[in-house]
């Protein structure tokens, strides 16, 4: 799934879930769940994501919403080897810049 999100230093919960395409509850549970989701939050609480944990996002969602992982399926995977994972997630989204790239590129041209 390619994210496309402006370069922040801080994304608030609504941004990242319409990023996603999820509801913020689940962007809720998830930072529950899983122990490399790590957001801080203002004097109102609000949470407020770093680009580390979208990256952190992108790794879940490959598992959980794309790759059909359970819940603690996926928190094996990030523990067994989680370089490795790192690494398919990069190409992954190198290629899907790529293909969204080429699809701009075709609308432009038509």
């Amino acid at each position: 799934m390619y994210i496309d999100l402006p370069k922040k230093r801080y994304y608030k919960i609504g941004e990242v879930a319409k990023a996603f395409e999820v509801n913020t509850s689940l962007i809720r549970f998830w930072e529950g769940e899983f122990d490399i989701i790590k957001p801080k939050k203002n004097a109102k609480g609000n949470r407020l994501f770093t680009p580390e944990d979208i990256e952190n996002f992108k790794l879940i969602y490959n598992l959980v919403k794309e790759r059909g992982f359970t819940l603690d399926g996926a928190k094996q995977k990030l523990k067994q080897n989680p370089t490795k994972i790192v690494q398919n997630q990069e190409i992954i989204n190198r290629l899907e810049a790529v293909k969204a790239e080429l699809i701009k590129i075709k609308n432009q041209i038509e």
